[in-house]
């Protein structure tokens, strides 16, 4: 038997990363971005040192289910008093390094989840 990778037609999926890139349908990101199955947009958030509750505000407006916080090179959590957004949303997060948070978005894009991708970059 053979296994092959597929994901729903015309979805956005990480084609390749690394600890300062991700590479979406082929096409690279080097700054903070938030990827779904539908969009690609810039994140304003700079930092891990610099996020603030405003960051995690807009993330209801996406329609998802879950956020991967993907925090550079390692695993860092944001303190629970910025990402209330996400809770008061009913909006899970999972915090993980980069390459982690690319991994699990492509799994859960390829069982049609609704998934939200934010990736920091410094």
């Amino acid at each position: 038997m053979k296994l092959h990778a597929s994901s729903p037609a015309g979805a956005n999926t990480v084609t390749a990363y690394g600890d300062d890139y991700v590479m979406v349908n082929g096409a690279r990101r080097d700054s903070s971005v938030i990827v779904t199955a539908e969009q690609v947009v810039p994140w304003s958030a700079a930092s891990f040192d610099a996020l603030s509750a405003e960051d995690f505000q807009g993330f209801n407006k996406l329609g998802v289910e879950i956020v991967l916080l993907g925090t550079g090179a390692r695993q860092r959590f944001p303190h629970p008093r910025l990402t209330v957004a996400l809770g008061a949303a009913r909006i899970g997060l999972e915090v993980m390094d980069v390459k982690a948070a690319c991994r699990t978005y492509n799994i859960l894009v390829a069982e049609e989840r609704k998934v939200a991708l934010a990736l920091l970059f410094e």
